[in-house]
């Protein structure tokens, strides 16, 4: 049985998902996390160990979320990760839905809402009348395959059946990395919100170079004092964990806001699209200072690791 738990993380909370995966971790040591607030648990070890059913143990890791980070989750369970999410997506609040039957959950639903089928293939199978999953699941593996093609036909056919072989991984390589800098007050100072995001650059940098990593794109979320939200994503020129090239793009896309005086309670920065370094590319410069600013970089590395994070800082940031 594999648990999909949804926590209802504001847009700034990602931060608070590494320790929600512990608490899932404290049941199955098998949890995939799937930023920025979802993660899959196969539970089928912990549910023979504790003799519960799958809404019981949802129901002990809700209360856990709650009364030890105050955050709440939906959580939908099924046989197949397919069928976990499709659970979620469909759970109210405050109850866990489980997939029992997977034919009879599946049958009227439409074809859009099968993982993988996307609007075009969507449309493709509507046109010959196969618009929700139970036609799908009703039709000729043929048939799928001429109008979508052999491996994607192959795929739709199961999973219209209820059948995904995908497993969860745990441990998986995560796809982003968040950090947020709360402000005590509502800040309207544009000096500050920059500093904020200078600091959340060089977090996400250091994290990153010491993974290993380097990221595709940024996301900049401004939470505003009426809790509303603004985010906006940008792709950087090439994979990097620079953090000079990473604060660049954090100040573009918070220009691209136009906060002037706005009242800010806090921002967000998320890298995404992570990939390994030694995967990534770099564009050779002429440039000596390009070259002079990563070797620095690496020096304030060492320094941090053993120092503490605050043992290197921007000048602007060490007041």
């Amino acid at each position: 049985m594999i648990l999909c738990v949804r926590f209802r993380l504001e847009s700034a909370g990602e931060v608070m998902l590494p320790r929600l995966l512990d608490l899932l971790g404290e049941f199955t040591p098998v949890v995939e996390a799937t930023p920025p607030g979802e993660a899959l648990a196969d539970v089928r070890g912990a549910l023979r160990y504790f003799g519960w059913s799958p809404a019981e143990l949802a129901s002990v890791i809700r209360v856990r979320a709650l009364a030890l980070y105050g955050v709440d989750c939906v959580i939908g369970a099924g046989p197949n990760p397919m069928l976990a999410r499709m659970a979620a997506r469909e759970a109210r609040p405050g109850r866990t839905l489980v997939v029992e039957d997977p034919e009879a959950f599946l049958r009227d639903r439409p074809v859009g809402a099968l993982d993988g089928v996307g609007r075009a293939t969507a449309r493709t199978l509507c046109g010959y009348g196969l618009d929700s999953v139970g036609r799908v699941a009703a039709a000729p593996l043929a048939v799928l395959q001429r109008l979508v093609g052999a491996k994607a036909g192959r795929e739709l056919w199961e999973r219209a059946r209820g059948i995904d072989r995908t497993p969860v991984v745990p441990g998986e390589l995560s796809r982003s990395l968040a950090a947020e800098h709360p402000f005590p007050h509502d800040e309207l100072n544009p000096g500050e919100h920059r500093r904020a995001l200078l600091a959340l650059a060089g977090e996400l940098g250091g994290r990153m170079r010491t993974g290993g990593q380097v990221c595709r794109s940024l996301t900049v979320t401004v939470r505003y004092a009426d809790r509303s939200t603004s985010s906006r994503t940008r792709t950087l020129r090439e994979p990097t964990a620079h953090s000079a090239d990473l604060t660049a793009l954090a100040y573009a896309i918070l220009a691209s806001f136009g906060l002037q005086r706005a009242r800010v309670r806090g921002i967000a920065l998320r890298a995404e699209g992570l990939a390994p370094a030694e995967g990534a590319a770099h564009q050779l410069t002429l440039d000596p200072a390009d070259d002079k600013a990563r070797r620095i970089e690496a020096v304030a590395d060492r320094a941090r690791a053993k120092y503490g994070p605050r043992a290197v800082l921007p000048g602007s940031l060490a007041a």
